[in-house]
């Protein structure tokens, strides 16, 4: 026996032996577990998938992977397990063997599975329970997952363009680029009411350049007419509030009489 083989040996007998001692598998699930093929622990791990049971899946996956690293049937129990992380409520676990499945297998034909569930695992659509009670408005919370999401997205799109994952992963984005041009806003606004104009109108002019066809561009626009406005630059906020007119059909807003002092701001804290 090999040094690696002896490696993966021991793995398998210190999961199985742990599972025993914590309770967690019967005799039937532990012999499968130590006698079985790739072919019968990936059914049988594919058998608990289907019936919701992850944790148990999981197990079955685990040990497939650890006994036949090489085996067709396991690679295709890293794709279910990234699934099983995902669905059982463990994000990290989830992201982590998406990763690990592109890492290794990186001309594999579902590559663009492995994205699109990462994807899911950082797209934060609803807000939570408590943001629910306490009406908490998302467009105010810094982004974090929710760029992370659209990056992978967009990853997706521009890998594997014909992939039947591409179509609910460009709606997706759809939304995600509204939060993040609508957060963008939150920001400008926060500099437009402290006078940090040039902080605003740079806020503004990133969501307008890197979120084009965003509802909240509209804001983004305004910011930018009120600002340019505000550090006497009438041109600049002439043409902004033209693109208003052609796109909202949004009349002109009155110009301030006078210019004001430019000052800057640290970013905001996160929230």
């Amino acid at each position: 026996m090999t040094r690696l083989a002896r490696f993966f040996h021991l793995a398998v007998m210190t999961t199985v032996s742990t599972l025993v001692l914590t309770g967690c598998i019967g005799d039937r699930r532990l012999e499968i577990m130590q006698n079985a093929g790739p072919e019968e622990l990936y059914q049988e791990g594919a058998r608990e998938m289907a019936e919701s049971n992850f944790g148990a899946a999981l197990t079955y996956f685990e040990v497939l992977e650890a006994r036949f690293p090489f085996s067709t049937y396991s690679r295709q129990a890293q794709l279910d397990m990234i699934y099983g992380y995902f669905s059982g409520g463990q994000t990290e676990q989830a992201i982590d063997a998406a990763d690990e499945f592109e890492t290794e297998n990186p001309s594999h034909p579902r590559v663009d599975y492995s994205l699109y569930m990462k994807g899911l695992v950082y797209f934060d659509k609803e807000p939570n329970f408590l943001e629910r009670f306490f009406r908490i408005n998302m467009s105010e919370r810094p982004p974090k997952d929710t760029l992370q999401a659209f990056n992978t997205f967009q990853d997706l799109l521009q890998r594997f363009p014909e992939s039947p994952y591409a179509p609910d992963s460009r709606e997706r984005m759809i939304f995600l680029r509204n939060r993040l041009a609508a957060y963008e806003n939150y920001v400008a606004d926060y500099y437009i009411e402290r006078g940090a104009y040039i902080a605003a109108i740079n806020r503004a002019k990133y969501a307008v350049e890197h979120y084009p066809g965003a509802p909240a561009i509209e804001e983004s626009l305004i910011t930018l007419s009120q600002a340019y406005s505000m550090i006497g630059m009438p041109d600049l906020a002439s043409d902004a509030q033209r693109v208003l007119e052609i796109n909202f059909d949004i009349e002109p807003a009155p110009q301030p009489d006078n210019q004001v002092e430019i000052i800057e701001l640290e970013p905001p804290p996160a929230n």
